[in-house]
This record gives structure tokens, C-alpha cells and sequence, in this order.
């Protein structure tokens, strides 16, 4: 969840902010204030992902509010002035948002953030026991690096240049490729289906027509690996 602040000498602006950030589930407003004092303390003292940013205000125009806090979080610059948006890129603000501000327009600024965010992963290897019988690995998210063990998966997505994890419970996103993913997780559980997709094979419920379902997920088995696979599953029942 990216949580954001709105800043704005103008309430109703905020009011807009405030009912566009409800409408994206990533996003959470942290706080709206008129004060940009406030909204500077609280960037500094690591309360915000995601600044939604006026340039003229009373106290600290926004390309003052950008200088001081030198990047510590992502920046949408939202004014009615155009003349701002060479200083905004060259501080590196996210975007640059014209008023009156349209959702749609708003809508492709998080795209950016997100893309962004998922960039600025550190990419580090996949990190799992030396013992060739393993039970867990370690990945890397974007706040931590953390354990997943091998009975949680249920399958694995590749998305560009990022992967998830899927369990019961949850979504794990960590920058990794499909085929380092491959080679490290052993192949007497784990196969590889369709180009964007890894499965593990004690969680499969069926197979029909070229299709997966494991739980209320349908994946594809892929034509590269349609051979293969029903290989595999044959050997596995011979």
C-alpha cells in the first residue's frame, strides 16, 4: 500500500486528491493539509510514499518542499501552472499534473509510480538452502527479504522483469527472472507450464483441455511446454 499525502493552499483540490487516491486500492491518504510545513515534517520522518504536491503556497512553494526533501519519497507535482514542469523533471518528480485534474490522467501518474516502484527493487539472487532436499527460499521485496516456504506456493507469475509468488494467503512481488526462479526451485515439485508460468504440482486440483486450475486459478500450459508436461505428469502416474 503507497501511502500519500495531499498538499494544497486550495481544500477543494484536496477534496479532489482525496477522492481520486479512494478510487486506486494501492494507494492510502495518510493526510490532506493546507500546511506544507506539515506535510515536509512528515515526508522527513518517513510517513509518505507519494506527495501530491502544489507548487504555489504561502509558506514553501513546492519546488522548495522538492529541494529540501531531496528525494525521499515520489513527488506529483499538481498545479495550474505550466511554466513549473521543467523545474519539476529536473528535481524528478514523478509527473506533472495540470488542473483541473481528470481521473484518467491521474490514473496513469500511479501507473508511473507503480512502475517506478517496482524498478527500484534491488534485484539480489534468490537465496535458498545449500542441502539439495529444500523446503524454503529467501527472496527479495521491495521492504525486506523474506522466507517462503516451498509447501506455501501454489504457482508463480513472471511479469517482465518481476515475478509473484502466489499462496492461500498472499502475493509476493520480488524482482527475479522466470528461469532463475526454474533452476532453484527442484524439479521433482515444481514445473514450468506456459512462459509466465511455474506450478507446483501437489497443489494442481486438475487438468483439462491444456489448462491448469489449481484453487480458483486457470493457467494456461503452454504450447513450448505442452510435450513436456504431459510427459512429466505421465511419468509421474506410470
Amino acid at each position: 500500500m503507497i501511502r500519500c499525502i495531499a498538499v494544497d493552499d486550495e481544500p477543494l483540490a484536496l477534496d479532489i486528491i482525496a477522492d481520486y487516491v479512494g478510487k486506486v486500492p494501492e494507494l492510502t491518504l495518510v493526510a490532506s493539509t493546507t500546511n506544507a510545513i506539515e506535510a515536509l515534517t512528515m515526508v522527513q520522518n518517513g510517513e509518505a510514499d507519494l506527495v501530491f504536491l502544489d507548487v504555489q503556497m504561502p509558506e514553501l512553494t513546492g519546488i522548495q518542499f522538492l529541494k529540501i526533501i531531496n528525494g525521499k519519497c515520489d513527488v506529483i507535482l499538481t498545479t495550474a501552472y505550466p511554466q513549473y514542469a521543467l523545474d519539476g523533471y529536473e528535481l524528478n518528480v514523478v509527473d506533472y499534473l495540470l488542473k483541473p485534474i481528470a481521473f484518467d490522467r491521474f490514473y496513469r501518474s500511479i501507473q508511473k509510480v507503480l512502475s517506478n516502484r517496482a524498478n527500484r527493487i534491488v534485484q539480489v539472487p534468490v537465496v535458498a538452502p545449500t542441502d539439495s532436499a529444500i523446503d524454503f527460499i529467501f527472496v527479495k521485496t521491495e521492504h525486506k527479504i523474506q522466507r517462503v516456504d516451498l509447501e506455501d506456493i501454489l504457482y508463480i507469475e513472471g511479469l517482465k522483469d518481476y515475478i509473484s509468488i502466489y499462496t492461500p494467503t498472499e502475493r509476493i512481488v520480488t524482482l527475479q527472472n522466470m528461469k532463475k526462479m526454474e533452476e532453484i526451485l527442484p524439479p521433482s515439485r515444481f514445473v514450468r507450464v506456459h512462459r509466465s508460468y511455474i506450478v507446483a504440482l501437489d497443489k494442481i486440483a486438475s487438468i483439462e483441455r491444456g489448462r491448469i486450475f489449481i484453487e480458483d486459478k486457470v493457467i494456461p500450459v503452454g504450447d513450448t511446454y505442452r510435450d513436456a508436461f504431459y510427459k512429466f505428469i505421465g511419468d509421474k502416474n506410470a
